[in-house]
Formats: C-alpha cells, sequence, structure tokens
C-alpha cells in the first residue's frame, strides 16, 4: 500500500497533481484547500497518501498534513460517505472548522457542503463526534500553513463561490487581487477578484 510519495511536482490542478517519482508519474487527488499550499511545478513535494481500492478502481489521494489524511480516513467510515465526498468537505472547510463543526453537532454549517445533506451531517455527528482526538498543526510538505487567507479573503472566496467558481479559482482570484497600495476591505477585494476569476 502506498502511505506517502515525496517526488516533484510534475502537474497540479485545483483538485489533481500529478508527482513524479523517480521518473514514475503518480497521480493524486487533494481536496482543493490544499492546491493553494502546493509549491511551483518542477519543486520538491511530499504528500501523505490514502490509497482506495475497489475492483474497479485504483485512486490516491494526497494530503499536505497526517491530521487531513486521518480526517479523510474517519470520514469515509461513515456510512454513505465515499472518498470523493470526503475530499469535498475537506475541500469546502478546514481541517479544524470541520472537527469543530462534528464536534459541536453543527448540522447547518455541514450541509453547506456539496453533496452532504442533513441525514449524512447526522450521521457524521453521530459516528465521530467522539471519536476525533485532538487534531495538532502538524505539517509537512511545503511547510507553508494550511491556511493563508485572513477572514476577509475566506469571505471573498466564499461569495466568489457563491458566483460558481471553483475553491482553487476562488483562491487564485484572491492571491491576485490582493493589493498593498488600494484596500483590502471585503467590496473592495471582491470586486478586483470578480474580474480576475476564471
Amino acid at each position: 500500500m502506498i502511505s506517502h510519495l515525496r517526488g516533484s511536482l510534475l502537474e497540479k490542478h485545483p483538485n489533481q497533481i500529478v508527482i513524479d517519482v523517480h521518473g514514475v508519474g503518480y497521480e493524486v487527488t487533494i481536496p482543493v484547500s490544499v492546491y493553494s499550499s502546493l509549491p511551483d511545478q518542477g519543486a520538491p513535494v511530499r504528500m501523505h497518501i490514502y490509497q482506495h481500492v475497489r475492483e474497479d478502481i485504483l485512486a490516491l489521494y494526497g494530503f499536505i498534513t497526517k491530521d487531513d489524511k486521518a480526517l479523510f480516513e474517519k470520514l469515509i467510515a461513515v456510512s454513505g460517505i465515499g472518498p470523493k465526498l470526503a475530499i469535498t468537505a475537506l475541500s469546502g472547510l478546514t481541517t479544524e472548522d470541520l472537527v469543530a463543526a462534528i464536534r459541536s453537532g453543527a448540522v447547518e454549517q455541514l450541509v453547506r457542503i456539496p453533496g452532504v445533506g442533513k441525514k449524512t451531517a447526522e450521521r457524521m455527528v453521530l459516528e465521530l463526534r467522539d471519536k476525533l482526538g485532538p487534531l495538532g498543526a502538524s505539517q509537512s510538505g511545503t511547510g507553508t500553513p494550511k491556511s493563508a487567507f485572513s477572514t476577509t479573503e475566506e469571505d471573498v472566496i466564499s461569495a466568489l463561490m457563491n458566483f460558481g467558481a471553483t475553491r482553487g479559482s476562488a483562491e487564485a482570484a484572491v492571491n491576485k487581487a490582493r493589493s498593498a497600495n488600494e484596500s483590502n476591505d471585503f467590496d473592495a477585494l471582491f470586486r478586483r477578484a470578480l474580474k480576475l476569476v476564471r
């Protein structure tokens, strides 16, 4: 079983990367939230890997931190949640926010995740509330903090996603829209980012 990959970043997309390990390219699905923490193409990268095997599929899922991988594994143990939905959940919320929502029983926050209905959210709370130990802030791979966005920037990203943007494209737009010479309050930043989003 593959549990860790270290190599150079051959390709990167908001929800998928290819890691070149000694000439072999491994296609790895990632949470969209990981995209902004990735180095440039060609740079060294390390990922914690979950290998998903079924009769008709072999897929690799990658995470910057052990905490993210551990939470992913707990999510897919919940009835009705497969790897794709677990990745979506980790794309929509940070690990800390997702754990906090599950621990506090915040079903209304969990159902905002695409593909998570009320029954699934209730199962997540029921089955995981007492199984989530303390999650540290361990970082590996790039050494970049998981979230590089302020509260205002996260609000802008959320607003862009409400307009149909993916998390990755919204983050990229906010990164480009940041300005040292202009106001970075919500309205100004949102207007600039909206012009840049793809």
